[in-house]
């Protein structure tokens, strides 16, 4: 087994486009410490989700190196990348359950289908990751019958019904009211620490990420442009992340859009 210090992830470099003129990631360089929450943020646009994806093997690199738990996996075979996502639980943004099955049958999902598990076993499994976010009660009712908030806490019961080694967060709190909020948060992080998964966070809310995260990294244009604890990325003085942080509107990301100058799209100055 390998030593808490060593990271459960490393990218080293990594580049990733759907064309060569235009990268999304441009030799993004960062590392995901185990059993702690790791927060990646910035400006939309700048890369955050495509780096979720690269690392839950959706998608591969175009160039770098990608290490999971010490094994290089950038060129792995489909083989290896089955086994290493099956360590891993995925809770995208909207939830992504199952209309036409219960909040129970949901979370049994992943059960039935990867594992062999009786029927016994697999119920009591389902009422333990229920209870564990509140929603044991709940069971029986649909997606449909149920608050976004809810839903969006079926779907982490059903990311750790196998007890994955790495949950990734896709903005875990977009669209949530305060209650619901806090709820998610704390739920992230109580999980991190009473089973000891590591967690990746996408998300744009700088005030509960940072209560919850031990390690920050900003991402902006396909690169990393910071990284550290809370308290460091907050008091960074690139002028970037210091924009990010302090949700100001003037700074290296502009409000206009590139365009011609006034004076050449209205005229002014040009005789008629």
């Amino acid at each position: 087994m390998n030593s808490t210090s060593t990271p459960l992830i490393e990218l080293k470099d990594m580049c990733f486009g759907y064309s060569a003129e235009r990268l999304i990631l441009d030799g993004v360089s960062l590392s995901v410490p185990r059993g702690k929450v790791t927060a990646l943020m910035g400006a939309s646009g700048g890369g955050k989700t495509t780096v979720l994806r690269v690392i839950g093997g959706l998608v591969q690199a175009t160039s770098g190196s990608y290490v999971f738990d010490g094994k290089e996996v950038t060129r792995a075979r489909q083989s290896d990348l089955y086994a290493m996502r099956q360590r891993m639980g995925m809770l995208f943004q909207h939830g992504a359950l199952f209309s036409d099955m219960t909040v129970f049958d949901n979370v049994a999902f992943p059960l039935r289908e990867l594992s062999h598990l009786p029927e016994t076993m697999v119920r009591d499994i389902v009422l333990m990751k229920l209870n564990a976010v509140g929603l044991r009660g709940a069971r029986d009712l649909k997606p449909s019958q149920i608050s976004g908030g809810m839903a969006r806490r079926v779907a982490l019961a059903r990311a750790i019904a196998l007890d994955p080694e790495l949950i990734l967060y896709d903005e875990p709190f977009a669209g949530l009211d305060p209650i619901s909020l806090g709820t998610a948060a704390r739920l992230i992080r109580d999980l991190s620490q009473s089973l000891g998964v590591t967690s990746i966070v996408v998300s744009h809310d700088l005030d509960e990420t940072f209560a919850i995260a031990d390690k920050v990294i900003v991402l902006a244009n396909g690169k990393v442009c910071a990284q550290g604890t809370p308290e460091e990325v907050r008091n960074s003085t690139d002028p970037l992340v210091h924009q990010f942080v302090h949700a100001e509107a003037d700074g290296p990301v502009r409000f206009h859009y590139p365009a011609p100058s006034v004076e050449d799209d209205f005229g002014f100055g040009v005789a008629r």
